[in-house]
């Protein structure tokens, strides 16, 4: 028979056994997903990191230390493409910001057919982004364009214009595509936040005569302020790596008039294949991405703190 004194002492072993055990099971769990991380997004990270200290090409480069990070800040035309890129980033952000918040208000309103406006609202977000970027390259089109056709019909314009063939109309151009892609993700975030408001909010300020837009301003805004502030940072890094809508409307043209980084680093690394160039403009767009993560998860935290959300 067992002595009913040692039976904790057994006890505790056979806890602590089963601990390790359980704390083996999760290290076997949690190991493809480490070895996955590590495979797609460690190891080319560094190969990258690696790269941006050669003159890589089509053969093997050889170690150059900073000299390509040192180029490539002291270059006017990279420091043009920065200013460009967050000229792009702001402005396109802000305009699914105002737009997301409107139409999110909208869709939750009580009316008629609800449900069939926050489907159709969906199709730019849905849609390929290559497809809708096709569609609006004939919108844009001079000669046979809609836009162009209607600026002339109502005497806006006194002949055919080629929006994409200029550098401010192209890179305007290029930012009311890139709205009309992101609006619809914004839009469906902030009508998430919307619904979890507690109604009786509104219905307080209701009975003691508050308005529409004072409830708006004084219940909505910071019931969802900690979503928009996720929404905001989120979509400025989505917008900053935004690639395909700009390649497929202009390719960075014309004259590098909608250049942006991550254009910039696929024409050095791709189309120049000057693979340690570029890769040193994709550690730079890394170190920037970085700076807005930090960024992100300081400001949500004092959003958080200043409403009190857990």
């Amino acid at each position: 028979m067992v002595d009913t004194a040692a039976q904790p002492a057994f006890a505790a072993i056979k806890a602590k056994r089963r601990g390790l055990t359980e704390a083996w099971f999760a290290w076997v769990l949690i190991l493809p997903a480490l070895a996955f991380i590590g495979v797609i997004v460690a190891w080319p990270l560094l190969e990258t990191i690696r790269l941006s200290f050669t003159d890589t090409g089509m053969t093997s480069g050889q170690w150059v230390g900073l000299d390509n990070y040192t180029a490539m800040l002291s270059s006017p035309k990279f420091l043009e493409i920065v200013g460009r890129t967050f000229l792009w980033m702001v402005l396109s952000v802000s305009l699914k910001l105002i737009i997301g918040l409107i139409g999110a208000s909208l869709l939750s309103a009580a009316v008629p057919g609800r449900a069939l406006f926050r489907m159709l609202v969906m199709p730019p977000w849905v849609i390929p982004i290559a497809i809708g970027c096709f569609g609006w390259l004939w919108l844009y089109n001079g000669q046979f364009g809609f836009l162009s056709g209607m600026a002339q019909r109502f005497g806006l314009l006194s002949g055919p214009f080629e929006f994409l063939a200029y550098k401010n109309s192209a890179f305007y151009s290029a930012i009311v595509t890139d709205v009309w892609v992101g609006t619809p993700l914004v839009s469906l975030f902030f009508l998430a936040a919307m619904q979890g408001v507690s109604r009786d909010l509104y219905e307080a300020a209701w009975v003691d005569g508050a308005g529409r837009w004072y409830r708006f301003r004084r219940i909505t805004i910071p019931q969802i302020m900690p979503v928009i502030v996720s929404m905001a940072l989120l979509s400025a890094i989505w917008t900053f790596n935004s690639f395909d809508i700009i390649w497929v409307l202009t390719q960075g043209g014309p004259r590098g008039g909608t250049t942006t980084m991550i254009i910039d680093t696929y024409k050095t690394a791709i189309g120049n294949f000057k693979f340690g160039e570029g890769s040193t403009r994709a550690v730079a767009i890394v170190v920037l991405l970085g700076l807005f993560s930090l960024l992100y998860l300081t400001l949500l935290n004092r959003v958080n703190k200043y409403y009190g959300v857990k």
